[in-house]
């Protein structure tokens, strides 16, 4: 799920259109609580352009978020000041969801502001989530054009494309002066990225580059007159040329000279307070108080549970062998995996398809609540695809004018096997992520803090549930796939292993590398990417297994306490009806609901 700025940003559309101020509404009696939170909220969207676009809202549209130290340190302020208002909040009167709300915007406000202190705590140019790809990325995927205007401003964002990479590069030069480079596997898999990106008309001969295409395909759709089409290509072709592709080049030899300082150490333990950033991380994470050495023991014992689990669909197929065996069959057996050809990622994605909305078709024996959203699959665009995750998820538009998309990664159809594939499109599709996101931008009378922003152990573990779930319904049908969803699991217990072993136990990224080969049935390709995602990422890979684990234990309790008047939808239901929060907010819900019941 993971490709959203600053999600925490988002308000409600009416606050700007009737351009509220949270300063008179402290006051005022007749201001619900829910108005006061959106309204905060509104303060942070008017100084975060590319979270309006995010929301279809095309208010300072030819504009990009300031990622300067001043910046942060305006933003800052303004989160202690919410803070002091938000805690004089007269909740005497409050129902119990806005007594939630006002807990939640609280804590959310603390944490930010105590995350300050690890500013430079991170690697704003990396393989998985760096500012040189979310650039392109956010014109195509983000930035509509319906008119004249909004042509223009693309334009003025390709224009502006040098002041961002020049302050990236300052940022960049802060963290190297304190010691915080990121690892030196990462800067070929950077460099290449800027290359691809880079690649064709007007940068160079060829066929057009994925952001001309991009461009041209999108005025093309809004029939302006043949002049000003013609005017509009070429000011754009001159935008990437005199603009953005010097300040990419200028980046890209930043880069290679800074690759000299870098070394091979993966873990965030060689920052300065590396094991203290990495504990706070944790508990944001999964929102617990589990430590490294828990979480590690989890995933050991998970580990084996569901290998154990597998030897019985071994069984099953009447595979004489061992489990590693078993992985390595599945590795190298053609028939597990399309063609690597546009024919087979096409086909890919059409299964794909059919998978979500059979699915969606029989919901109504899961839940009571459907998302209206609508959403579609499509692969990963081929400038980003050799360095971006396997599967991810873009939330629908509010309004309805952009559909939810899960992107599946088809850069190697290897690492995208077919018993794989029915587990993950319900963990990015439905019941998964859109299920989860979409429901909860629909929800009424909540803040819109809550209905956008999130809690990644809620998100993932939910999806991560989801991928199970449909086995109830008896779904999959066949058992390779079954054991694809095992091996999903298994891949997210093994990630509790190795990301708290690289970041607090010092592995290496070789040593990580192999404990994934000998125990998930992934190839090494893929294998290599994931760890090196967990090394620029840490502590995000941990979520998954332990929302899941969490909400398992709830509906375990739900159905032993509630017997034969536990219901499964709505179990789901009140699960999913507050939005994402975190994981003691979640048992909280659940139990209020099973002593309802």
């Amino acid at each position: 799920m993971k490709n959203f700025k600053n999600l925490v940003k988002i308000v409600f559309l009416l606050c700007l259109i009737t351009n509220c101020s949270n300063e008179n509404h402290l006051g005022d009696e007749s201001q619900n609580i829910n108005e006061i939170l959106d309204d905060f909220f509104m303060e942070l969207l008017k100084v975060s352009p590319e979270s309006m676009t995010y929301l279809g809202i095309k208010d300072r549209y030819g504009e990009w978020d300031d990622i300067s130290d001043d910046a942060k340190d305006r933003e800052l302020e303004i989160l202690r000041s919410q803070l002091k208002k938000a805690l004089k909040i007269d909740l005497r009167t409050a129902s119990d969801s806005e007594k939630l709300s006002v807990k939640m915007f609280i804590d959310q406000l603390e944490r930010r502001i105590e995350a300050d202190k690890w500013r430079y705590h991170n690697y704003p140019v990396n393989q998985m989530r760096g500012k040189h790809s979310q650039i392109p990325s956010f014109l195509i995927n983000q930035h509509s054009i319906d008119n004249e205007s909004d042509a223009r401003a693309y334009i003025d964002r390709v224009k502006a494309v040098p002041v961002v990479i020049d302050e990236l590069i300052n940022q960049l030069e802060i963290r190297a002066k304190k010691e915080i480079i990121i690892p030196n596997f990462v800067f070929p898999l950077v460099i290449e990225s800027i290359d691809n990106i880079l690649s064709g008309y007007p940068f160079s001969e060829g066929e057009n580059s994925p952001l001309y295409a991009d461009f041209s395909k999108k005025i093309s759709q809004i029939n302006l007159p043949v002049n000003v089409n013609d005017e509009l290509l070429n000011e754009n072709r001159k935008a990437l040329k005199d603009n953005f592709e010097p300040s990419y080049k200028k980046l890209k030899n930043y880069l290679t000279e800074l690759k000299n300082h870098a070394d091979d150490h993966d873990g965030v333990w060689k920052l300065p307070e590396g094991e203290s950033f990495y504990n706070f991380l944790l508990k944001g994470t999964t929102t617990t108080n589990l430590d490294s050495n828990q979480i590690h023991q989890i995933g050991l014992d998970e580990v084996a549970r569901i290998q154990r689990e597998m030897g019985s669909i071994m069984t099953q197929v009447k595979f004489d062998g061992t489990l590693q065996e078993f992985f390595s069959y599945l590795q190298n057996d053609e028939s597990f995996y399309y063609d690597n050809t546009e024919a087979g990622k096409k086909a890919y994605i059409k299964k794909a398809t059919e998978y979500i909305d059979h699915m969606g078709e029989n919901l109504d024996k899961l839940f009571y609540v459907a998302p209206k959203a609508k959403m579609i699959v499509k692969a990963v665009e081929p400038f980003r695809e050799a360095s971006a995750g396997q599967a991810f998820y873009q939330r629908p538009a509010p309004d309805g004018s952009r559909p939810g998309v899960y992107f599946a990664n088809l850069y190697n159809m290897k690492n995208m096997s077919k018993f794989n594939m029915q587990a993950l499109a319900y963990h990015e599709g439905i019941p998964g992520h859109h299920m989860q996101i979409s429901i909860a931008q629909e929800l009424q009378n909540i803040p819109k803090f809550r209905l956008y922003g999130g809690f990644t152990v809620f998100n993932e573990g939910w999806a991560l549930y989801s991928e199970a779930i449909p086995a109830e319904l008896g779904f999959y049908t066949d058992p390779f796939s079954n054991f694809g969803r095992l091996a999903g699991e298994l891949y997210r217990a093994c990630r509790l292993v190795v990301d708290t072993g690289i970041h607090v136990k010092k592995w290496s990224r070789e040593k990580a590398i192999d404990y994934m080969n000998a125990n998930v049935p992934h190839s090494k390709n893929y294998n290599v990417r994931q760890i090196e995602r967990y090394i620029v990422m840490p502590s995000q890979a941990t979520a998954y297994k332990i929302g899941m684990i969490k909400i398992q234990e709830l509906r375990e309790l739900a159905e032993s306490r509630l017997d034969d008047k536990f219901d499964i939808r709505a179990f789901h239901d009140v699960v999913l009806k507050h939005g994402s929060v975190t994981m003691p907010i979640l048992e909280e819900n659940v139990k209020k609901w099973i002593t309802n019941q």
